[in-house]
């Protein structure tokens, strides 16, 4: 498969053939990946921007989930257009698109002068930084959604059909030149980053589709199968698992999506069953765990000093608690729901929710002190709002079948959802959104 270098990279030194190499990142430097390292954090050396200018938009030709990720002078995000996009980080210009044959709703890995995705057709792919050449593949079993009878109640009860929610695929971490990342298959690979090949897979009972972090040579990732699982970095082996709630009814309250974030020696981690959970590192040991009454936690948290930030969906609330207890220190409500994983620069958090809004809360004081509403929220969330001010649901979806959630869902899509992570850099937010826009904020 081939892919087009467009424009070369004027911030980088250009060979004698066009491409471009990055001058100023050393070959085995840090990788920059889904929530900004291995362990998940999701901290950002950054300013903190006050989203009061769009520098640039980059429009892609699909629905963006992919978190952007910023290497030096670019930025990279995939689309459900099936590219993956290379961008100029100061001024939005193309650099250069890989095109797959599914929608790339995986955030990209860099290290080496390497790109580092999923995508739907059920590829791992190792592309050139400089100029999207791919270096390899490697083929799993194939990728799905996860499936349940009867799902969320839509009928008819005894159908068997994929989650019309879940919408990301698995996003790698590169940690001591491996490769992680889960599957639809239901396995989680390891794979050499320098040549592709497959260093170990690991089973679990579902569709994996969370997101490995790693930390002190443990592999921490969730399955729809209801399991956290802690793998030995280097052979695969299990360490100890962690089992979720269960539903298996409508498996509605069941399955865990989005990653684990690594910190003080506790991994904390947002379930479909309804809670939010704080385990030991070491030993998977339960340490506390918060009910969030009847609402999923997608996101995956970020963790600042004492504190650990999170979002959730049907609560429709930004949550501060405190890392050793889980008690509460400040919430905050929003419009819609939310599966955007908080990004942290400076003393601001910054999210998205389904209504196409941006939000950046203090940390310390637990105020909204930053804003920002796509262009497609803008101009159709107000024919979609209730008597408070928030997004009324209710106006897309018709009826209680697959069909009319899937409609339901492109109709809220339309708005410019922000599903994604945001990446920060330079006191600039990157961001996507479901109309196919990638911004630039400052």
């Amino acid at each position: 498969m081939k892919s087009k270098v467009l424009i070369p990279l004027c911030a980088a030194a250009i060979t004698a053939c066009g491409a471009f190499v990055f001058t100023g990142t050393p070959a085995l430097a840090d990788a920059v990946m889904f929530r900004a390292d291995a362990a998940h954090r999701g901290v950002y050396d950054s300013p903190a921007p006050k989203l009061t200018t769009v520098k640039w938009r980059f429009q892609t030709k699909g629905r963006i989930f992919s978190s952007p990720v910023v290497d030096g002078p670019a930025v990279f995000v995939g689309s459900s257009d099936a590219r993956l996009y290379a961008v100029r980080a100061s001024d939005g210009t193309e650099l250069w698109r890989f095109a797959t044959k599914g929608s790339i709703n995986s955030t990209p890995a860099v290290w080496n002068q390497t790109v580092y995705f999923s995508s739907l057709d059920g590829n791992i792919y190792a592309v050139n930084e400089s100029d999207g050449k791919e270096r390899w593949r490697l083929r799993t079993g194939g990728e799905r959604r996860f499936s349940a009878p009867g799902i969320h109640g839509i009928q008819p009860s005894t159908e068997v059909m994929p989650d019309p929610y879940d919408v990301f695929l698995s996003s790698p971490a590169v940690w001591n030149g491996t490769v992680y990342v889960g599957s639809g298959d239901h396995n989680v690979y390891a794979i050499d980053a320098q040549t592709g090949a497959l260093r170990w897979k690991f089973a679990t009972g579902n569709v994996v589709h969370a997101s490995p972090a790693v930390a002190d040579g443990t592999v921490y990732i969730g399955s729809w199968d209801r399991y956290l699982y802690a793998l030995d970095a280097s052979t695969g082996s299990v360490k100890w698992k962690f089992q979720t709630g269960d539903d298996r009814e409508i498996y509605n309250q069941v399955g865990i999506v989005g990653s684990a974030a690594v910190a003080g020696g506790t991994v904390y981690f947002g379930c479909r069953d309804s809670h939010f959970y704080a385990l030991d590192a070491k030993t998977g040991a339960l340490r506390w765990k918060r009910d969030e009454n009847g609402s999923w936690v997608i996101g995956s948290p970020a963790v600042v000093g004492k504190t650990v930030l999170y979002t959730t969906s049907d609560e429709r609330k930004f949550f501060a608690v405190d890392a050793q207890t889980g008690s509460v220190k400040f919430s905050i409500p929003y419009g819609a729901y939310s599966f955007s994983s908080p990004s942290v620069a400076g003393n601001v958090a910054y999210y998205g929710s389904f209504d196409g809004k941006l939000y950046g809360v203090n940390v310390e004081s637990g105020k909204v002190v930053a804003r920002f509403s796509t262009d497609a929220s803008k101009r159709e969330l107000p024919a979609h709002l209730d008597r408070s001010g928030n997004l009324d649901m209710s106006t897309f979806y018709r009826e209680p079948t697959l069909d009319g959630v899937i409609v339901g869902l492109s109709g809220v899509y339309k708005l410019g959802s922000i599903a994604g992570s945001p990446s920060l850099a330079g006191g600039t937010l990157f961001i996507g959104s479901t109309d196919g826009t990638l911004y630039a904020i400052g």
